[in-house]
């Protein structure tokens, strides 16, 4: 045969040869497959703004980040959608805003162990759900998988739905690129330190390195010996986690794959601690966020485009060489076929725990726009999490004793004004409300508008009380479904598995298997049992179906 086949090359012209290569070439992005595929690497972090040399704060030592912006692209405007990790990772893992999908609520599919022993009755009747975006969403890593990367989380899911085992080849402690089937074969791994999480500041949790009397204070914060403990806290964990960082950059070098890996490095938001996280200032949603390449291409430069956590899912498939979804709400900003750059990214603020809140934003690259929704409400809500902080404790015992000052407002007023609107480029920490100023009118109804307009776009589920949401989510009466239980065919003698529910994703395993593979197209002679699960997200995982070939 493959004689036959270098004769056949012989007879060919040399324009033939262009034909056939052309053609070949064409085929491949049919087959879902590429020449050089790159790998992809996401490293993230959590809790943390941009307190990172590279970006100007030299208060404690972050060497082996500043070499990765040294030799990436460093982005100055990266927002996370929400000021909390569940509905931002929602946002990464599906490509959507949580408004679109019942994501919005710290969280909606179980209870915190701070929460169980909460008898508030209000925070009770809260139904218990998974956000259920529409017909035919997925996890965007089964695209890939499809593709034929390795993807692997390592470990972290929180995605206000139960983690389907259609979007991981691996998911756990130990997932890892290096457990891909060949050397040749491209992955997409997700590295996940959790240790700059706000928890880690509620006592010493990583070696002292920070010198709580050098730590530049917000003005929104008093000058008290808890709350420069606290900073001091959170500075030691981004010291340890620069080092974490280096040791994956090792690995990729000592094994010899950098120069084939695109490098993401950010975190799911903003800085864990009081007036950041949960909010929708700066504080809590603006996350450092690098790009390497393997080429060095743009090396040590810096991009001030606006990008949003809604981007990354479409930027990443593109990277692949893959096409962006339709249902997908964000933009291409990287990639051959890249987007043209956005003009207002959006962020929300809607329950945290037991406090109820709807507040949405919008940014362009100097001002930020406030609609607050519940102007009933004060700044501070009750989340029992949160209060477990030092700092937070001294803030609500110096609000109690109204020894907060003016530039603290945001923590001791009772109520909030309608809108607020903020000059970033000169009142960075955003405690100045323009709101009111006539000069500023005009920029203050070109983003009010921007708000409109992206609410008659996407809709906004945040608005309906979430017992009536459930209700929408999983019609008619909030009971959740269960998506189908597969079914096995033959096909010319290979097997095919189908599922009653449409847009529902489908796993298999053989038998003597533990990790299940994503279907995509039908297997050939298994001889052997084969199990099949169906996921259609947000609702209940089919039973497992099971056949003997």
């Amino acid at each position: 045969m493959e004689q036959r086949n270098m004769v056949f090359l012989k007879k060919l012209s040399l324009s033939q040869h262009w034909l056939l290569i052309l053609g070949f070439m064409i085929l491949l992005p049919i087959l879902g497959v590429s020449q050089n595929q790159p790998n992809i690497v996401w490293i993230t972090v959590e809790d943390m703004s941009p307190h990172l040399g590279c970006y100007g704060d030299k208060t404690v030592p972050t060497p082996n980040i500043d070499k990765l912006a040294k030799e990436g692209v460093r982005y100055t405007n990266a927002y996370a959608t929400y000021g909390v990790c569940a509905p931002s990772r929602h946002t990464l893992i599906t490509g959507m805003y949580p408004t679109s999908t019942g994501a919005m609520a710290m969280r909606t599919w179980k209870r915190t162990s701070s929460l169980d022993k909460i008898t508030d009755p209000e925070l009770l009747s809260i139904p218990v759900y998974e956000a259920t975006p529409p017909e035919g969403v997925r996890c965007f890593s089964e695209y890939l998988r499809e593709a034929g990367y390795y993807c692997t989380n390592n470990s972290k899911t929180d995605y206000q739905f139960k983690p389907p085992v259609t979007a991981w080849d691996e998911s756990s402690k130990d997932a890892h690129w290096r457990n891909r089937p060949s050397k040749k074969t491209p992955f997409f791994a997700v590295f996940n330190n959790v240790i700059t999480h706000e928890s880690k500041t509620f006592k010493d949790y990583s070696p002292k390195v920070t010198d709580p009397n050098l730590i530049p204070l917000p003005p929104y914060y008093q000058d008290t010996e808890a709350v420069r403990t606290d900073l001091a806290r959170h500075y030691d964990n981004i010291h340890a986690m620069d080092q974490w960082v280096g040791e994956l950059m090792a690995e990729l070098k000592e094994a010899k794959v950098l120069d084939n890996t695109i490098v993401l490095f950010f975190s799911d938001h903003g800085d864990g601690l009081p007036r950041a996280k949960r909010w929708v200032y700066d504080s809590g949603i603006k996350v450092p966020m690098i790009v390497r390449w393997p080429n060095g291409e743009k090396a040590g430069t810096v991009n001030d485009e606006l990008v949003s956590f809604v981007d990354f899912a479409p930027t990443t498939l593109a990277l692949a060489g893959l096409e962006k979804p339709s249902y997908m709400e964000g933009i291409k900003f990287l990639g051959d076929d890249r987007e043209d750059p956005r003009d207002y990214i959006y962020a929300f603020r809607d329950r945290m725990d037991p406090a109820p809140e709807t507040v949405r934003a919008v940014r362009d690259k100097r001002y930020k726009y406030i609609r607050n929704y519940r102007t009933d409400l004060p700044y501070l809500g009750y989340i029992p999490y949160r209060d477990q902080a030092a700092m937070m404790q001294e803030i609500l015992h110096l609000k109690k004793e109204n020894k907060l000052g003016a530039d603290q407002w945001q923590f001791w007023a009772q109520k909030k004004p309608l809108e607020e609107l903020y000059d970033t480029q000169n009142d960075p920490h955003e405690i100045n409300n323009l709101a009111s100023r006539p000069e500023l009118f005009e920029k203050l109804e070109e983003l009010r508008a921007s708000h409109h307009e992206f609410v008659a776009t996407y809709g906004d589920l945040g608005m309906i009380p979430e017992s009536e949401l459930i209700r929408k989510l999983w019609p008619p009466n909030g009971v959740q479904p269960q998506t189908k239980t597969p079914e096995f065919s033959l096909e010319n003698g290979d097997v095919a598995i189908s599922c009653g529910s449409p847009g529902a994703s489908i796993a298999y395993k053989r038998e003597g298997e533990s990790q299940w593979h994503l279907y995509s197209k039908p297997i050939k002679n298994p001889k052997k049992t084969l199990q099949a699960v169906a996921i259609r997200l947000g609702w209940k995982e089919s039973e497992v179906a099971s056949r003997h070939f």
